[in-house]
C-alpha cells in the first residue's frame, strides 16, 4: 500500500512536471462529496462529483477502491487539459456512469486525459469518447464490457496508447468511428474480443465526410479475436495512414482488412510496414484489400497463414491500381480475385508483385517460441537483414523500441533481431547485454532472460554488476530481481506478478554503464 505522504509527493511531481495543474482533487470510496476534495483526508466520494466541478487545468486523482463511472462534458484547453488519473493500483470502475451505459463517458469535452483505470463489465463501452478532440486515453484496462473496450465517435486527434482491451462480448476491443481524423492507436493489447481487436470505421451514413485520414496504428499486440468475424485490424474508409510494427496472431478472421462498407470510399494510400501476422488454421487471409482500396503499400511484413486454402494477400480487381507489395515473407498462396482462388508466389510475381519476397520457413525456424506467443526472431532466422530500407522514414524502431536496423539491413516483421552485431572489447554498448521477457503479456509469471557476452571486459574485471528492477506506471519499484556480480553467460530469472494487479509495468536492466528499460504486461 502506498502511504498518504507518498501519494501526495507523487501527485506534486506528476502534475508539476506536466505543467497544467490548477486544482488537484482527490476521490476515495471512503470520502464525502461535502468535502473540499483538495487533499487525501478531504477526498470526494465519487468520480462523478469531481467531473461535475472540474474546469480547464484541473486534475482528479482516484485512490484505491471500487467506483461507479463518470460522465464529463467540460473542456480543457491546450496546455491545460483536464486529467482523471488512477493514482494507485486497484482503481476499479464496475458500474456505469449515471448518464450513459458506459463506464467513463467523455462527450463534447476537448483536451482531456484518462489514465490508469480498470473499467470492467459495462453495458456498452468501458470508455467512450464522442465529439471530443485532443483526448488521451492511456494505461487503462477495459475487460469484459458488452460492446466495446474503448469507443470513439466524431473525435479528432485522439491518442489511445498502452491500454489493454479484452473480452468485448459483442464487438471490438478498440473502435474508432465516424470520420475522426488523426487518431493514434499505439502500444495497446487487444485479445479475445468477439469481433475486431482494433476497428477504424469512417461511417459515412452517420454524417461527416465518411473518411478517416492520417491514422497511426503502431506497436499493438492483437491476438485471439474475431470468433464472430472482424479482422484483427479492420479498416473501413481509412486513408493516408500508417500501420506498422503490430504483432497479430491467433485471430480467427483476417489479419488486416482494408475495404469499404460504411466508409465513403475504400481504404486508400496506406503504408503497411513491418507487421508480423500469423494466422491459425480456422482463419481468413493475412491481408485483404477490397472495394476500391487502391494505392496501398506493403513492405517488410511476415504473413504466415495456417489455413489450407487462404494465404498471405488477397486483393480484388478494384483495388489493384497503384498497389505495391514487396520484401515480405509469404505463404505460397495469394489471390488477385478477392480470395476466390489462389496462386503461387511465382504466378503472383508474374503480375509484378513481391519480386523480392520469399516463401516462409516453418514458424519454429523463425520465432523463439510461437506456440507461447513469443515472436522474437531466432538467431540466423529467415527475416534478418533482408527487409527494405524504403520504410526508414517511418519505422525507426521495432515493437520493443529497439532501433532499426541492427545489422546490415532491416529485418522483416515487428521485431528487429539485435543479438548478432559484433563489438570491440572494453567498449560497453547495447550489443553486449541482450535481454527480453516472455511470455508478454503474462499471467502470473514471466521469464526475463539476459546475456552477457564473453568478450565483455570492464577495467580488467571478469564479472559485471547486474541489477534488474520492476516498476509500475507511476515509477514505484515493485520488485528487485537481481543485484549481484555476474560472469559472462546467459541467465534467466522468473518474475512472479501474482501479488500485483493487471496492468503495464516496466523493468530496467542495469549492467555497468549499460541501462535499458522495457515494458511488460500482466493480465489476470
Amino acid at each position: 500500500m502506498v502511504t498518504i505522504s507518498r501519494i501526495c509527493l507523487l501527485a506534486i511531481l506528476f502534475f508539476t512536471a506536466s505543467g497544467f495543474s490548477q486544482n488537484t482533487y482527490y476521490v476515495s470510496p471512503a470520502g464525502n462529496n461535502n468535502n473540499t476534495g483538495l487533499s487525501v483526508s478531504e477526498a470526494f466520494a465519487t468520480l462523478q462529483h469531481a467531473a461535475d466541478i472540474v474546469s480547464a487545468g484541473d486534475s482528479v486523482l482516484a485512490l484505491e477502491g471500487t467506483y461507479s463511472g463518470f460522465d464529463l462534458r467540460t473542456n480543457g484547453t491546450q496546455g491545460a487539459s483536464i486529467v482523471f488519473k488512477a493514482l494507485v493500483e486497484n482503481v476499479l470502475i464496475n458500474q456505469p456512469n449515471s448518464v450513459t451505459n458506459d463506464g467513463i463517458n467523455i462527450e463534447s469535452a476537448d483536451w482531456v486525459v484518462v489514465d490508469g483505470f480498470t473499467v470492467n463489465d459495462q453495458p456498452r463501452a468501458g470508455i467512450r469518447i464522442v465529439t471530443s478532440d485532443f483526448v488521451i486515453i492511456r494505461n487503462n484496462i477495459c475487460a469484459d464490457n458488452y460492446r466495446w473496450g474503448i469507443f470513439t465517435g466524431f473525435t479528432d486527434d485522439i491518442l489511445i496508447e498502452n491500454n489493454t482491451c479484452s473480452g468485448s462480448e459483442d464487438e471490438h476491443g478498440i473502435y474508432v468511428s465516424n470520420s475522426g481524423d488523426n487518431p493514434v492507436v499505439r502500444n495497446n493489447i487487444c485479445f479475445v474480443n468477439n469481433a475486431s481487436g482494433i476497428q477504424l470505421n469512417a461511417d459515412a451514413s452517420q454524417g461527416g465526410d465518411g473518411i478517416i485520414t492520417n491514422a497511426v496504428i503502431e506497436g499493438n499486440i492483437i491476438y485471439s479475436n474475431g470468433i464472430w468475424g472482424g479482422a484483427a485490424i479492420n479498416l473501413d474508409g481509412v486513408q493516408e495512414s500508417l500501420i506498422f510494427n503490430n504483432l497479430i496472431y491467433d485471430n480467427h478472421a483476417t489479419g488486416i482488412a482494408l475495404f469499404m462498407i460504411d466508409g465513403a470510399e475504400g481504404s486508400k494510400n496506406n503504408k503497411i510496414y513491418n507487421n508480423t501476422i500469423v494466422n491459425p488454421a480456422n482463419t481468413r487471409w493475412n491481408i485483404l484489400l477490397a472495394n476500391g482500396s487502391t494505392g496501398n503499400i506493403l513492405y517488410n511484413n511476415i504473413l504466415i497463414n495456417n489455413h489450407s486454402f487462404r494465404g498471405s494477400i488477397s486483393i480484388d480487381q478494384s483495388s489493384v491500381q497503384d498497389f505495391t507489395s514487396d520484401y515480405n515473407i509469404l505463404e505460397n498462396r495469394l489471390s488477385n480475385d478477392d480470395g476466390n482462388s489462389n496462386m503461387s508466389l511465382t504466378q503472383w510475381q508474374a503480375l509484378g508483385y513481391d519480386l523480392h519476397s520469399i516463401i516462409a520457413n516453418p514458424e519454429g525456424e523463425i520465432f523463439i517460441n510461437h506456440t507461447a506467443g513469443d515472436f522474437h526472431l531466432l538467431p540466423g532466422s529467415q527475416p534478418i537483414n533482408i527487409g527494405s530500407s524504403l520504410v526508414s522514414s517511418i519505422v525507426f524502431e521495432d515493437l520493443d523500441n529497439i532501433s532499426r536496423p541492427q545489422g546490415s539491413g532491416f529485418d522483416i516483421g515487428a521485431y528487429e533481431f539485435s543479438g548478432t552485431t559484433g563489438v570491440e572489447e572494453n567498449i560497453l554498448t547495447e550489443n553486449f547485454i541482450l535481454f527480453q521477457n516472455y511470455p508478454n503479456p503474462f499471467n502470473p509469471t514471466t521469464k526475463i532472460k539476459y546475456t552477457i557476452r564473453a568478450n565483455v571486459i570492464l577495467n580488467g574485471a571478469k564479472n559485471l554488476n547486474v541489477s534488474i528492477k520492476v516498476y509500475d506506471v507511476l515509477g514505484n519499484e515493485v520488485a528487485a530481481l537481481v543485484n549481484e556480480e555476474k560472469q559472462p553467460g546467459t541467465y534467466g530469472i522468473n518474475f512472479d506478478g501474482s501479488n500485483l494487479s493487471s496492468g503495464i509495468y516496466f523493468y530496467t536492466l542495469t549492467a555497468g554503464g549499460y541501462k535499458s528499460t522495457k515494458k511488460l504486461t500482466l493480465i489476470k
